[in-house]
């Protein structure tokens, strides 16, 4: 475990100085009383971090300021809009908001607008447009759906403001109706998931998916992905329900209650976030059930609360969707306006949590 958090430490460190970041912990404390915490400390640190995978794994040609047409930016002199899509409510969107506003501020951002859709596609839609009549130069933008912004894009375009779609992809045409989508490979969260659950049960049971919201490319990914996984690796693990959340703690509760009385002989649940896995644990423990032991939990995102969950042995793994797009998203904005071409999709890689590394991974978790 050292050895491997050296070398993601290491990674995370030549990452950051590529793209102009000091990362705190790349170098060694000069306090000999405090290695210990130094040592944890940057250790944390380098595990928030997000990571890009190998360069062949990110695909598309590649966009250009000059493909794109639009105008040089100085982002120290710019006007940038952010827009998140859902309550900040939810851990992950917490981590994501605060991570754009702490980067911009590192960066010395002229302006930095933000906005929350509320869940809502019409106001994501007149939030992006209220955001470009104040000025916005640039858009990062976290959409709520994978289709439906199609108003919003169009009036980035006339106005010929690039935009970075962040954490979902959206079914529009890169280099012209965005430059490029920074996230997670999805069905690989689901795949990965899946080999999860397989080794937590043992490749036998009944299992329960909770399924994320309707209508963007997570929840279709993420369920593609642990499907054909089950399907190739355990047949013997049967899916004997899959009912929608809405990546939503108090819904997750809501139908893992239902689930319950439905279909008692459920062994095990994945969920496609962690709000819904700790839900499923809360109606779990009101029914006499032991979350973890009768009833295997897998989920995905990677919030303290999950992991924290392993710990204390009422969850049995996390595949982590990391939220920090801060650093990310303004390291590849510099690049495109300095004039590299940016792949049509750049693909971070995530970490996973189980009982044998969860304890020692917590102070990471966001």
């Amino acid at each position: 475990m050292t050895n491997h958090r050296t070398r993601v430490l290491a990674a995370t460190c030549m990452l950051l100085a590529t793209v102009g970041v000091a990362a705190t912990g790349c170098s060694k404390s000069e306090s000999s009383d405090n290695k210990a915490d130094a040592s944890s400390s940057a250790s944390d640190q380098a595990a928030q971090q997000q990571v890009t995978t190998d360069p062949t794994a990110s695909s598309g040609a590649g966009c250009t300021l000059t493909a794109y047409g639009a105008p040089k930016l100085d982002l120290k002199n710019a006007v940038v809009g952010f827009s998140q899509s859902e309550k900040e409510d939810n851990p992950f969107r917490i981590a994501e908001t605060k991570s754009i506003k702490d980067e911009a501020a590192k960066l010395g951002v002229k302006k930095l607008l933000t906005t929350d859709a509320q869940s809502q596609l019409p106001k994501q839609i007149s939030d992006i447009q209220d955001m470009l009549a104040q000025g916005a130069q640039l858009l990062i933008v976290a959409p709520l759906n994978s289709d439906g912004l199609d108003p919003a894009l169009k009036a980035a375009a006339a106005k010929h403001v690039p935009v970075i779609t962040i954490d979902r992809k959206i079914n529009a045409t890169s280099c012209k109706d965005y430059v490029t989508f920074l996230g997670s490979d999805f069905v690989k969260q689901g795949q990965r998931a899946a080999d999860a659950m397989i080794k937590a049960t043992g490749g036998k049971g009944q299992v329960a998916i909770l399924l994320g919201s309707s209508g963007n490319n997570v929840t279709t990914d993420r369920t593609k992905g642990f499907l054909d996984e089950i399907a190739a690796k355990a047949p013997g693990l049967k899916v004997v329900a899959q009912q929608t959340g809405d990546f939503t703690r108090d819904k997750g509760q809501q139908v893992m209650e239902q689930l319950i009385q439905s279909k008692p002989g459920i062994t095990a649940v994945y969920a496609e976030n962690d709000e819904m896995g700790l839900g499923a644990v809360t109606a779990l423990k009101s029914a006499g059930k032991n979350p973890g032991k009768d009833v295997k939990i897998v989920s995905v995102d990677g919030t303290r609360n999950a992991v924290q969950a392993i710990v204390n042995g009422t969850y049995n793994a996390v595949i982590e969707s990391n939220p920090r797009f801060g650093p990310l998203a303004f390291a590849t904005a510099q690049k495109f306006y300095g004039g590299e071409a940016i792949p049509e999709d750049v693909i971070i890689s995530d970490r996973a949590y189980d009982e044998s590394n969860a304890k020692s991974s917590v102070g990471g978790a966001f």
